[in-house]
Formats: C-alpha cells, sequence, structure tokens
C-alpha cells in the first residue's frame, strides 16, 4: 500500500492558484526591506529565456502534489526581473546581463570522496534522473520572498549517483568562474568563485532539490541556469545557482557570504522571525509581487520536515 503523508505546508493541487490568474495585478512593488521599490510595468524590456535550451523538451514536468504551498504563485514577469544575482551586479534588475551566460556546453564535476567521480555534463546528467515540478517558497535573508514552480530532482539523487563514501559529511558547491562575461566577478573584494555548502543530512533531506527548471521550462539564466540549488528552509543565498563543481568532504565548507561577513551570513542560514539579521528584523518578510507584509515563519514554513536536522546542534549559530 502506497502511503501518502501530508507535509505541513501541503494544500490540494486545485487550490494552488495558477500563474496567468495574477497576470494583471499591481505592477509596482514599493516597501521591500533595504531594496527599494521595484517597477515592473511594460517599459522594462523583456528578457531572453531558455527557449532553444536542447532539453526543452523536458519541459514541462508532472508537478509532485506533495510540495505545494497555502501562497500565490508569483507570477513569471516579477520573479524573472527581480534577482540577485552577483556575479552579473550588486542590483536586483541584472536579468539582461545575465543573459551572456554561457549555458552549453556545461559540465559539472563530481569529486572528493566519493567512489565514482566524474565530469557530467548537463544534457547527460538529466538522462540519469527524473525530473518534477514541486511549488517552493523562498525566502531572502533581506526580507522579501516568493513562491515560484521550481521543475529538478532530488539532491539526494545526485548523491546517490556519486556513491559517497563513508567519512563524507558535507557537500561543497561551487559556481563558475568567468570575469569576461560576468562582470561583478571583476570586483577583488569578492571571494570569487561563490561557494556554498551543506551537511550530508541536509543533501540527503527530502525537500533539497536540483533546480534545472522554472514555470515549466528550462531555468532562465537569471535564475542561475542551467542548474542551481533550492533549499526552501533556508535564507536564498544557500541555494547557489550555475553550478559547476560539487565535492563532498569531511570538511566544513567556509561559505561565500560567511567568508565576507561571518557576523552577518553563517554556514547553517535557517529562516527563523525570532532571530533578527544585525542590521534588520526578520519578523516578517515582503511578498515580491504584491507588496505584502506577512508573518515569516520559523524554517520558512518547512520545520515539520527538517527541524530534526538540528537536534544536539543548540550551540551552533543556526539562523544566521
Amino acid at each position: 500500500m502506497h502511503i501518502i503523508r501530508k507535509k505541513g505546508w501541503e494544500i490540494p493541487e486545485s487550490q494552488a492558484t495558477p500563474e496567468s490568474i495574477f497576470l494583471n495585478r499591481r505592477s509596482v512593488l514599493a516597501g521591500l526591506a533595504g531594496t527599494g521599490a521595484l517597477i515592473a510595468g511594460s517599459t522594462l524590456p523583456r528578457p531572453a529565456f531558455a527557449e532553444e535550451d536542447p532539453s526543452a523538451g523536458l519541459y514541462p514536468a508532472k508537478r509532485n502534489e506533495a510540495y505545494v504551498v497555502d501562497r500565490e504563485l508569483t507570477p513569471e514577469k516579477y520573479s524573472s526581473r527581480y534577482n540577485n544575482f552577483y556575479e552579473f551586479g550588486s542590483h536586483k534588475q541584472i536579468f539582461n546581463a545575465a543573459q551572456a551566460l554561457e549555458t552549453r556546453p556545461w559540465e559539472i564535476a563530481i569529486d572528493g570522496m566519493v567512489d565514482n567521480p566524474q565530469t557530467i555534463g548537463i544534457d547527460d546528467l538529466l538522462k540519469k534522473v527524473s525530473l518534477e515540478e514541486r511549488l517552493y517558497r523562498h525566502r531572502c535573508v533581506e526580507a522579501w520572498s516568493m513562491t515560484v514552480p521550481w521543475t529538478g530532482f532530488a539532491l539526494a539523487d545526485l548523491v546517490k549517483l556519486a556513491s559517497p563514501q563513508a567519512g563524507a559529511k558535507y557537500l561543497r558547491f561551487e559556481t563558475f568562474m568567468d570575469p569576461d562575461t560576468a562582470s561583478g566577478q571583476r570586483a577583488s573584494w569578492y571571494p570569487w568563485p561563490y561557494v556554498e555548502g551543506v551537511t550530508m543530512e541536509e543533501a540527503t533531506n527530502d525537500l533539497s532539490f536540483m533546480v534545472t527548471g522554472i514555470y515549466g521550462k528550462p531555468l532562465a539564466k537569471q535564475f542561475g541556469a542551467p542548474i542551481r540549488l533550492a533549499l526552501p528552509w533556508k535564507y536564498g543565498f544557500k541555494s547557489i545557482k550555475s553550478i559547476v563543481k560539487i565535492t563532498f568532504t569531511d570538511e566544513r565548507p567556509v561559505s561565500f557570504w560567511e567568508e565576507i561577513q561571518g557576523s552577518e551570513y553563517g554556514f547553517w542560514a535557517n529562516v527563523n522571525p525570532e532571530v533578527s539579521h544585525p542590521r534588520w528584523s526578520q519578523a516578517q518578510e515582503t511578498v515580491l509581487h504584491t507588496g505584502e507584509r506577512v508573518p515569516t515563519l520559523l524554517f520558512n514554513g518547512y520545520g515539520e520536515q527538517v527541524a530534526g536536522l538540528y537536534k544536539g546542534l543548540e550551540n551552533e549559530r543556526l539562523y544566521m
């Protein structure tokens, strides 16, 4: 007998609001904490998306009904024009600059403490996994949020593909390094390339997701094409974009923002409304496409699925 366990965030798919319903919503988002206002009107050029991607025939993938949410989906025209991607600049409207990124050919090196080290092209990797769509909340450390339909596969499937050795405790992720293409990488005060890390237990949690698509299409470049990470219970900077290397290691990685300012951005970065950022509160968040201020939830609403990962770690800075 197949038993479906209800998740803490789950609602019936029939109640998940389609993207098309929101295309006539307001065009002005105001009040983002620390980020200013966003004008999302018709005067903005439409960014190039991934229609010519060789994997386009794999999308849309079937939605996994275990991963739906109790919030409206953020329309693509908002989420695709308000992006953090420091490789292309520190402002939010980097979607046009990000189109310079060449996503084919694209290879991911899997190395370190594994029995099956390899370098694999993104299209070959997609042949080894089963894609599905999941609706996830995304909470930025800057106190804004969105809800999007990611397409991809469980990070646990990639862990299995690598066949980690018994001593491997962490996964270290690394993004591309190409300052000729990505002007932000010419800024010498940043420790390029972008690096992130998770524990093996976090990597094999059901929620950890390798993303290759969004809105029923291959991942657009400003979202971190052709492959990125999604960890919905953590602040968004943990969800590294445009991954080229995954290393299994017994040493805890020092992440990009942790190296820059460890007093503000830690390794764990779990969402907690009661633990403020040193420069602003995390108690509320601004919904990207409506401008509404809503209460932030512990672990971004995914506590039932992930709180157990942190038992015995109470002395760690789990929420920064």
